[in-house]
């Protein structure tokens, strides 16, 4: 059973790459009883089972298919099938257009394509998704990544508590939208860079939302996190932190805003 409290720990954060001590991008969100991997980056797999077990995950949510946001997804395959865990199959898996058919390319060995949706049940993403998993409803909105299907995330609790996550995507308009008055926005850095945020960019976008809090992640190469934070900061008058690999950011809210729309019940939240 997951924490009743909204929170997100930082699996990892690096770009594009892993680095020693830190993974590429992947979050542990945990509230309303349930747990959700967000973002599977290279090597998110191992540091998500310092917090859980890979049974534990009630549902996988992927912002695009670009290898530091997903590849984990294709160790996980095997642990989920093959590694003789005791846990309830197949897990829910929120992801962009085509997310089945990628995996099954890399992962298919022979003349008969591997079996993805016995390890992962596949519900693609559309602009406006949404989808309820235990205590959290989860609101997905595509957002411009460079002509690539991606998506931001708003995972909210029962209690009103919010968290965005960008994913990898430029300033844009649903990003906004979607994180308007939310608790914790975690926002990518990548520097100036075509279909990114760099780091003041993060902060016009938190200013923009009215977030109550940023969180600068997946720091492009060439500028440090404390230069991120400072840069993000001139732009945004709340607090701004680095997302720091294990770091934990819990949720909370005195604000009561909600975002309307269809809501659909995952299988997960009967995991």
């Amino acid at each position: 059973m997951g924490s009743d409290l909204l929170r997100i720990t930082v699996l990892g954060s690096a770009t594009p790459f892993p680095r020693p001590g830190n993974a590429c991008s992947g979050y542990l969100v945990e509230g309303g009883g349930v747990r959700l991997w967000v973002d599977a980056g290279t090597g998110t797999l191992a540091e998500l089972q310092r917090y859980v077990s890979l049974g534990e995950v009630d549902a996988v949510w992927i912002s695009h298919l670009h290898a530091d946001h997903s590849a984990d997804l294709l160790t996980a395959y095997y642990a989920l099938l093959y590694a003789g865990l005791d846990l309830p199959l197949p897990v829910p898996l929120f992801g962009p257009p085509g997310i089945a058919d990628r995996l099954a390319a890399f992962l298919t060995n022979g003349p008969d394509r591997s079996p993805v949706e016995k390890a992962f049940a596949v519900e693609e993403l559309y602009d406006g998704h949404v989808v309820r998993v235990g205590g959290l409803t989860l609101r997905s909105r595509a957002v411009e990544h460079g002509g690539l299907p991606a998506f931001a995330l708003r995972v909210e609790d029962e209690g009103g508590a919010s968290l965005v996550y960008s994913g990898d995507c430029e300033p844009c308009p649903p990003l906004v939208e979607l994180a308007l008055g939310c608790d914790l926005f975690v926002c990518e850095a990548d520097g100036f860079v075509p279909g990114h945020h760099s780091a003041p960019q993060a902060g016009r976008s938190a200013a923009d939302a009215r977030a109550g809090r940023l969180v600068v992640t997946h720091v492009g190469p060439g500028t440090g996190p404390a230069d991120a934070v400072a840069l993000a900061a001139a732009e945004f008058s709340g607090d701004v932190v680095h997302a720091d690999p294990g770091a934990r950011f819990e949720v909370v809210t005195t604000r009561r805003s909600r975002t309307p729309g269809r809501t659909t019940t995952s299988p997960a939240s009967s995991r």
